[in-house]
């Protein structure tokens, strides 16, 4: 097509489709103006073919076409940003080749790591040192290149250039990653994208920055590489942003509508909210209540309270599922992780540290030097990540969370980069036992493998056990059976998955209850009533971990409605979960009653020190009697008389601890 022929038609689809919104961009001061691919598509299906074929040009006419409209837009040049391109059009980056270069093609990803805006040259002006004359050179290179020869037809210079001005805008370089579910299996490949100007704005830097997901329409570029100061014949390619747009939505980005607020608003006073919203998560899976209340207050969130002397206290609430196969852990967290904006679901044999939280990588690429790299807890920042296969990541990237399940934040020490990156993260975990299937009687460090430590910090802790039961395998497979092959009408969730989100986004960003002294008086009772059974005979119960929780998953519960006050109803809601999670996992059947140390997987619980404190008296009386080295049969006896089950077993369990240690087989002797 011609030139002027493609300026009439801009100019004549402007002033027909948007004309009045031209308006509005010159009174907001904005850049640029996003055009619906579809409406110019309606307006001249050839315009829309040469726009697809020769981007570049094209687009440059329709910027002219736009000073031709009598707007009162007189400063620097409106950029033109199309969107909504036909589906054929986007491409998997996978699929990207020489073909599409030049070409202007759609792109989704995942935000992989991202350099600092920096300002770029657009145009340099350049004077001759022979006869004076100026010249303004466009910059589209990496590097800026002076004129080839003077302008002046009587100079003809072709070497004395003085740089004397230039314009700058701000760029900025994001590598961009195939997403998740089309590279299962598959190693996902990435490509480099060149924003520019406006889309380097401070709300578009927060849309671009590593961990979200955007779906970009550019002109795919190449660019020389260069091997040892010559070029190869390899080319590196690049995608140069027209168009950029969230796929995930944002917190800030949740539209909820006077109508959706409503609607939340009376939702809240429903006296059957609590139930609704629990039967709303993965409701394909049956049964599971506890753990669904858990979850929906986990995914609501406590309050983050910071003291007079600036520490802080957390407010997110930490869930750990340990269970026997086929109870649907996996399931349930991967649904779950998509039921809050940002969320993420990953596996633990496939987990790193840095991938977990944050890594520096050499990157010559963006600034020549070493770039920050975002991992999954930091991408998930004020969301949830779900963590399957828990007790498969490597006891080195295990240590990675201590400071993150606390402090909420993440700290990195190398290449000269110190960085403390914010990771107010929820984590919902999910772990095998050991030996196949969950036991009540072992105490859950011998079940599964993570340091007592981390599961500490864990707020709550849920068992899953498929116990066979006629009545509820009976349930079971008919739940099975309607949800999967008979229409499923009853388990579509009560709230929908999208108004959901806004449910939690509404509560979390208006809703920020204080504790009432009546329900504080509650959950105190509650803690000290724990607390006064335990002594030096018998188990610790409870300890102010456990008690920061209460105080958390009350907070939760007055979230749901929405309440400015935590009040009685609250504290006793978040008791019951904590006595169901305390009598799985805290329940010591040798004494009946709950040792927190069991719970949080210490290395002994109550009932083994006391037998540990029996056996030593036995070692003590023994030594009087054979001196140093003590015959195993006979203190196996002298704590079978004193009423010790397994000594054999907590002898062992002693040398592992270094007390006592073997001079030769089957006598001990205690370490002094």
């Amino acid at each position: 097509m011609e030139r002027e022929t493609l300026l009439d038609k801009f100019s004549e689809f402007f002033n027909e489709f948007y004309k009045e919104e031209l308006m509005n961009l010159v009174d907001e001061h904005k850049k640029s103006i996003n055009i619906n691919f579809s409406f110019l598509d309606k307006f001249d299906v050839d315009l829309t073919d040469y726009l697809l074929e020769n981007p570049e040009e094209t687009i440059a006419i329709a910027e002219d076409a736009l000073k031709q409209i009598d707007i009162g837009f007189v400063d620097a040049k409106l950029r033109v940003r199309f969107y909504n391109l036909p589906e054929n059009k986007e491409i998997r980056i996978r699929n990207v080749r020489a073909e599409h270069i030049a070409k202007m093609i759609v792109i989704d990803g995942m935000i992989k790591r991202a350099s600092e805006v920096r300002p770029e040259v657009s145009e340099a002006i350049f004077e001759c040192l022979d006869c004076g004359s100026k010249m303004t050179i466009i910059q589209t290179d990496r590097i800026v290149k002076a004129p080839f020869e003077c302008e002046n037809p009587a100079c003809g210079n072709r070497k004395s250039f003085k740089l004397i001005g230039q314009k700058l805008y701000d760029a900025r370089w994001v590598v961009v990653e195939e997403p998740y579910e089309i590279t299962e299996g598959e190693r996902p490949s990435n490509l480099r994208i060149y924003l520019k100007e406006d889309l380097t704005s401070p709300k578009m830097q927060n849309k671009t920055e590593p961990g979200n997901r955007i779906k970009v329409v550019g002109i795919l570029k190449e660019l020389p590489r260069r091997l040892k100061g010559s070029a190869s014949r390899q080319m590196e390619i690049y995608l140069e942003a027209n168009h950029v747009e969230s796929v995930e939505i944002e917190w800030e980005e949740l539209e909820i509508t006077s109508g959706d607020e409503q609607k939340i608003l009376e939702l809240a006073r429903d006296p059957e909210i609590y139930s609704k919203l629990i039967n709303s998560v993965s409701p394909a899976i049956y049964g599971l209540e506890e753990i669904k209340e858990a979850i929906t207050l986990q995914l609501f969130g406590g309050e983050m309270h910071i003291q007079k002397d600036r520490s802080r206290v957390r407010g997110n609430i930490h869930t750990l599922l340990v269970g026997d196969p086929s109870t649907a852990k996996s399931v349930l967290m991967k649904v779950v992780s998509g039921l809050i904006p940002r969320g993420r679901y990953v596996s633990g044999k496939g987990v790193t540290g840095a991938g977990l939280t944050a890594t520096v990588v050499k990157d010559e690429e963006f600034l020549g030097g070493w770039v920050l790299e975002a991992g999954a807890l930091v991408m998930t920042n004020r969301s949830l990540c779900a963590i399957d296969e828990f007790e498969k990541i490597e006891k080195t990237d295990q240590v990675a969370l201590h400071e993150m399940m606390e402090q909420q934040t993440i700290s990195i020490a190398k290449a000269n980069i110190l960085a403390t990156l914010p990771a107010m993260t929820t984590i919902l975990a999910g772990g095998n036992p050991k030996f196949g299937r969950f036991d009540p009687y072992l105490p859950i460090k011998e079940q599964i493998d993570i340091p007592e430590t981390i599961l500490s910090r864990f707020d709550l802790k849920f068992a899953l056990r498929d116990i066979p039961n006629p009545e509820i395998d009976a349930k079971v497979t008919e739940h099975i059976l309607q949800s999967r092959h008979f229409g499923g009408e009853e388990t579509a969730p009560i709230i929908n998955n999208d108004f959901f989100k806004k449910y939690v986004a509404y509560a979390r960003k208006n809703c920020h209850p204080k504790l009432s002294r009546e329900a504080a008086d509650e959950i105190k009772q509650f803690y000290l009533s724990l607390r006064e059974r335990s002594g030096e005979e018998s188990p610790i119960a409870i300890t102010p971990r456990q008690y920061e929780a209460l105080i958390r998953l009350a907070e939760a519960s007055a979230k749901i409605q929405l309440r400015t006050e935590v009040i009685k109803e609250d504290a006793l809601r978040a008791i019951t979960l904590m006595k169901a999670s305390l009598r799985q996992f805290g329940f010591e059947h040798e004494t009946g009653m709950i040792d927190i140390d069991r719970a949080e997987g210490a290395r002994a619980t109550s009932a083994q020190r006391s037998k540990i404190r029996i056996m030593f008296d036995a070692l003590d009386e023994l030594t009087e009697l054979y001196g140093k080295e003590i015959p195993a049969a006979d203190i196996i006896k002298k704590a079978r008389d004193e009423g010790v089950e397994n000594p054999e077993e907590i002898l062992r369990k002693m040398q592992q601890e270094g007390v006592i240690y073997s001079p030769k087989i089957d006598f001990y002797s205690k370490v002094r």
